[in-house]
């Protein structure tokens, strides 16, 4: 065989793996890098309510049955709450009958000042004067504006706390709709983040640090922040009060404590998985709520979700 050729061969052999590897690199599916919003997985019904708006109708989420709604909680003082209101007026207006938002507010002020900051905004949509009570059924409103996101069936897929960009809640109001977005959807389970009830679900929580837990002691941990109630006023679990109050620093402490005792305990040893309950049930916290703090700008998303097309069914 002349060298050249059997040289050629030799070269060709070595270039096979190469190409072959190139091709398959090209043939690959394309990496899918669109922004995500999230959906609750199983999510609870929406608390329903009977209200009066400003004007004297009735106010409720039966009422809106078949529509994507957006609770917004607000205030006129809330700086970040005014500041989204022209984006909720256009949102309104551009899904008209497939959409409902209803404002709630949570001024003390006269209805009346409050049905004249509407008329100067424009606002095109309910807005009712809430009470304690329904704030405390949507466990508790940490700050404002607080905003939670409903399918067409009356239950809460998301909640936002503070000034987000508009375009997630119009991203979100047309996956819930069934119109085209651009976005990737996910679900995730309801561990707190939303309703506060299903922070027994939890296995992290805000601040508290469990890394030098065995997982056996972690779930003895874990019980005992859903079975121990804190001492700061909320009247929550501590597992709630973490979640809804990170800053809170009771609770902190008392979590703190609660794993140093775990962790110092000998090997074998039983530690106690409820302080107060021989039963091992977790109690049912009274629902009594924090003042809701003033609002406050909160970073829009790290989605950096850009304006979904102008589709119009």
């Amino acid at each position: 065989m002349p060298y050249s050729r059997r040289l050629f061969e030799v070269a060709l052999l070595l270039l096979i793996p190469a190409m072959v590897r190139a091709q398959a690199v090209e043939t690959a599916a394309p990496q899918d890098d669109r922004p995500i919003i999230r959906f609750v997985r199983n999510p609870d019904p929406a608390p329903d309510f009977k209200l009066t708006d400003l004007g004297g109708k009735p106010v409720t989420l039966a009422a809106s049955q078949g529509k994507v709604i957006l609770l917004n909680f607000w205030a006129t003082w809330c700086g970040p709450c005014r500041a989204e209101i022209p984006d909720l007026i256009a949102l309104q207006d551009r899904y008209k009958d497939r959409l409902q938002i209803i404002g709630l507010n949570v001024d003390d002020d006269d209805p009346a000042e409050i049905q004249k900051y509407v008329d100067e905004t424009g606002i095109n949509y309910p807005v009712a004067m809430t009470s304690n009570e329904i704030r405390v059924q949507y466990g508790g409103i940490p700050a404002l504006p607080t905003s939670f996101v409903l399918d067409t069936q009356g239950r809460v897929v998301q909640k936002h706390v503070g000034l987000w960009n508009p375009a997630v809640y119009e991203t979100e109001i047309r996956a819930l709709l069934g119109m085209p977005i651009m976005a990737r959807v996910e679900t995730f389970e309801d561990k707190g983040e939303v309703f506060l009830s299903h922070a027994n679900r939890a296995t992290e929580l805000p601040g508290v640090d469990l890394s030098k837990l065995t997982p056996e002691q972690r779930q003895i941990a874990l019980h005992r922040f859903n079975a121990d109630s804190c001492t700061c006023g909320c009247k929550f679990t501590l597992a709630q009060c973490r979640i809804w109050d990170s800053a809170c620093a009771v609770s902190k402490a008392a979590t703190e404590k609660i794993v140093a005792e775990i962790s110092s305990a000998p090997a074998g040893s039983k530690t106690p998985a409820n302080s107060t309950d021989p039963t091992g049930a977790s109690p049912s916290p009274a629902r009594v709520e924090k003042p809701a703090a003033p609002g406050r700008p909160v970073s829009p998303s790290t989605l950096k979700m850009p304006a979904p097309p102008d589709l119009r069914d």
